[in-house]
């Protein structure tokens, strides 16, 4: 008999959980809502490795990431949410085994003289002896007990195996969640280590422009002092030396804004990270950013950690729905029980103090208000709403892909831009500055093609840090590599 209900405990009522492939183009030029030429700037899919922050071979981005995946309190916070759901696991997987339990008591107690089942022992006496029974039943005596309790559920419908599938989905849930976590704090860390580096990067040139424009305008002074430039020429470049300053302190302001947002990212106070984000004798230059390979769309939609967790969520509301579905058959439990009793301190381990039974149990539903059905209402609402949180999480993976691309694409074709525009303009600087010096122009016209360097300088500098934030975007979009592991 055993073995039957075993192999009718087989059965799991309820809906199956059916994964499938998240909807991913065949090719990334496929998706695309921005113009055509946008698409020029887009490589072709590749199974090289997508590529990651190590490959900027920068030792500080490397060591900022590391501490940022370890001590970012979101992450903590993700990780101790992934314990937490290994232990509802293990409860919930609990329920499958047998429930053995252990009881014991010693009680002293007195009956009552007047209450019934005192009055009812005594009534088929001679009315001379109850009142000699009563006193002797009303006596004060010790009772002891003590006993072993087995009980275990037969999961016929599968109503606990459907509760563990559910566990498990959260679980995978979890873990996808602290993926995304780490994933997200190294893509901000990243994001705001560039801003900073851009800052300095700025400050770098704008210190060189206000040590030439001091250069020059000794120069101008003494020009001037000679009777070759005019006063109006020493004014001009005491406005662009001024303008020059004036650009130092909303850019220290800037690094210090991204130094401190990293050091929240890294649970640091302010300053604790002076050492490591200092200024780098070569932050003049921009960075070399390595060739950009997506890989395959259908990989990269695997990769993402939103849509692992969405997935998982839809799995565990699915499995959900089944314990509720179950909830409406019977439960059948095994029970045992074993046990001693005696009256009195004394033999107690007597064997023929033994209690004992055993036999099943049957809890079969009939009626309880619509609870069970409404709650099986709640569950398939919930499901459908996990599996419209699924599809939008996927179209929504994608937008952002679409979207990072394009940002980066325009950055490149703007980057490109404006390097020719402060190789142009360095010539025509030299080209003013030699004809000044052989006064066929006046001083204006130096002091306009400078202005025109300068700016197209910092604009390129700006470029080079928005093409960093553009490329970080795209990284953070393809998803890190490989999956959460519970």
């Amino acid at each position: 008999m055993l073995t039957a209900l075993l192999a009718a405990g087989c059965t799991a009522v309820g809906p199956d959980f059916q994964p499938s492939a998240p909807d991913a183009p065949a090719d990334f030029a496929q998706w695309h809502g921005g113009p055509a030429e946008l698409l020029e700037q887009r490589p072709a899919p590749s199974t090289a490795p997508i590529p990651g922050w190590p490959l900027l071979k920068d030792p500080a981005l490397d060591q900022l990431l590391a501490r940022a995946t370890e001590a970012n309190a979101d992450v903590r916070t993700a990780a101790l949410r992934l314990a937490e759901s290994r232990a509802l696991r293990e409860s919930a997987g609990a329920a499958l085994a047998p429930q053995l339990n252990a009881a014991a008591s010693a009680t002293r107690l007195r009956l009552s003289e007047s209450s019934d089942s005192t009055r009812a022992m005594t009534a088929l006496l001679p009315p001379a002896q109850q009142a000699q029974a009563i006193a002797a039943l009303a006596q004060p005596y010790t009772g002891s007990q003590a006993g072993l309790d087995f009980a275990w559920e037969i999961d016929l419908w599968g109503r606990v195996r459907r509760g563990i599938e559910a566990a498990d989905a959260q679980l995978d849930a979890s873990a996808a969640l602290l993926a995304q976590a780490q994933w997200s704090v190294q893509a901000e860390a990243a994001r705001r280590y560039f801003e900073l580096r851009g800052a300095q990067r700025q400050l770098a040139l704008t210190h060189r422009d206000i040590a030439a424009a001091e250069e020059l305008l000794a120069l101008v002074r003494a020009r001037a002092d000679g009777g070759q430039a005019t006063d109006l020429d020493v004014t001009r470049q005491q406005t662009l030396l001024a303008d020059l300053r004036a650009r130092r302190p909303p850019l220290l302001a800037q690094e210090a804004a991204a130094a401190n947002a990293l050091t929240l990212l890294l649970a640091q106070p302010p300053g604790a990270l002076q050492t490591l984000l200092a200024v780098r004798e070569s932050e003049d230059e921009p960075p070399a950013w390595p060739d950009l390979s997506l890989g395959l769309p259908s990989d990269v939609a695997r990769r993402r950690p939103d849509i692992a967790q969405a997935e998982a969520l839809l799995h565990a509301a699915t499995a959900n729905t089944g314990v509720a579905v179950a909830d409406f058959y019977p439960r059948l439990t095994l029970g045992a029980h074993f046990g001693l009793q005696t009256l009195g301190n004394g033999g107690f381990g007597d064997w023929g103090n033994r209690t004992w039974s055993i036999g099943p149990g049957l809890q079969l539903p009939i009626f309880d208000g619509g609870r069970r059905r409404a709650t099986l209402t709640v569950r398939r609402l919930q499901q459908q709403e996990a599996a419209i949180a699924y599809h939008q999480t996927v179209l929504q993976a994608w937008h952002e892909i679409d979207n990072a691309l394009n940002t980066y694409g325009a950055e490149r074709q703007r980057n490109a831009r404006l390097l020719e525009k402060e190789t142009s303009s360095r010539a025509a600087l030299l080209l003013a500055q030699a004809r000044y010096q052989n006064g066929l122009t006046d001083f204006l016209t130096e002091l306009d093609a400078q202005r025109t360097l300068l700016a197209a300088r910092r604009e390129r500098a700006d470029s080079d840090t928005q093409l960093g934030l553009a490329w970080s975007a795209v990284i953070k979009a393809l998803g890190p590599e490989g999956e959460a592991e519970r």
